[in-house]
């Protein structure tokens, strides 16, 4: 037993060997195929770079380039290892195992390839704000399998491509301006014209609106209470949060001070107050005071209760 053991062990040993050089030019080569593929990757940086101003596109294809040639290594060191059968099947697969390991990636396949669609057709940029679905922010980056978005309230989200590709995407900077409106109520008896003129004015008076699209304003509704006016302006998109949440801030601040300075109302909403049919009314009673005078405290409720005033509404 122990001679068919040692044999065994003897076996094993004479095949490392055997293998012993094999191995570590592989590795070797693996080894230097990791390395050259970061020199790559910072290669293809810096040319890109000159010749394309997409910071997105450029750090998608040194990604590409760096595992394009981490996989050719990788062929290479089975090679030399003596898989050549190995590396065959994995290139050559076709039937039944192709269409396992294709299902089990498909996945992968289908990110992949809509990352390929989208670095070339470039719906965004790097710092572009966009809607995806519900999800709102900045772009961050593109990689192989995912889109990476960073959201205004301090999310980092991870999209996979294939969801940017298929749903609608909203891009908020591309054109480099948008649209921004709020509404503003007046009271029906203020003078509606004068009033839209003063809003324009205080709304061009802001330094980041565009003069080149010219702000205005409508009546929107006649509501309740009060006449709605909505304000139109546009602006600049480079920073979304500065140009489109803290401006449109700014703005109806200066346009709410400017219409209290001017004398206009801007009154609450009316709200009517129904009763059931069948609930009996309720007793209101009104205190009447002198002028200059307070209105005399509540009654105690131990004293007896004084006559009504003679109010001439009804016989003495």
């Amino acid at each position: 037993m122990a001679d068919e053991f040692s044999q065994v062990l003897n076996r094993y040993w004479e095949q490392l060997l055997y293998m012993l050089p094999r191995l570590l030019i592989a590795a070797v080569v693996m080894g230097v195929v990791w390395v050259g593929a970061s020199r790559l990757r910072t290669w293809l940086a810096a040319k890109l770079s000159t010749h394309s101003d997409d910071p997105l596109l450029t750090d998608f294809l040194t990604q590409v380039g760096r595992w394009v040639l981490v996989l050719v290594g990788l062929v290479v060191a089975l090679n030399i290892l003596g898989f050549s059968g190995v590396v065959g099947g994995i290139l050559g697969a076709a039937g039944l195992s192709a269409f396992v390991v294709g299902f089990a990636f498909k996945d992968i396949a289908e990110n992949f390839l809509a990352g390929i669609i989208l670095a070339f057709n470039r719906p965004f940029g790097v710092n572009d704000t966009v809607k995806i679905q519900d999800m709102f922010g900045q772009i961050t980056k593109l990689n192989l399998r995912t889109t990476e978005m960073d959201t205004f309230d301090g999310r980092d989200i991870s999209i996979p491509n294939a969801i940017v590709l298929k749903e609608p995407l909203i891009n908020y900077t591309r054109d480099g301006y948008i649209r921004q409106e709020f509404i503003v109520g007046v009271d029906y008896d203020d003078d509606v014209a004068a009033a839209i003129a003063l809003i324009l004015e205080q709304v061009r008076q802001e330094p980041e609106v565009l003069t080149e699209r010219e702000p205005f304003a409508i009546v929107d509704e006649l509501a309740a209470s009060t006449v709605n006016l909505k304000v139109f302006f546009w602006t600049n998109t480079d920073d979304y949060r500065r140009a489109t949440l803290e401006l449109r801030s700014r703005v109806m601040n200066r346009v709410k001070k400017a219409l209290m300075a001017g004398g206009y109302a801007l009154p609450p909403d009316i709200l009517e107050l129904r009763l059931p049919t069948k609930m009996p009314a309720i007793p209101i009673q009104v205190a009447m005071a002198e002028p200059g005078t307070l209105a005399d405290p509540p009654d105690d409720p131990k004293k007896p209760a004084a006559a009504p005033a003679n109010t001439g509404l009804g016989p003495s």
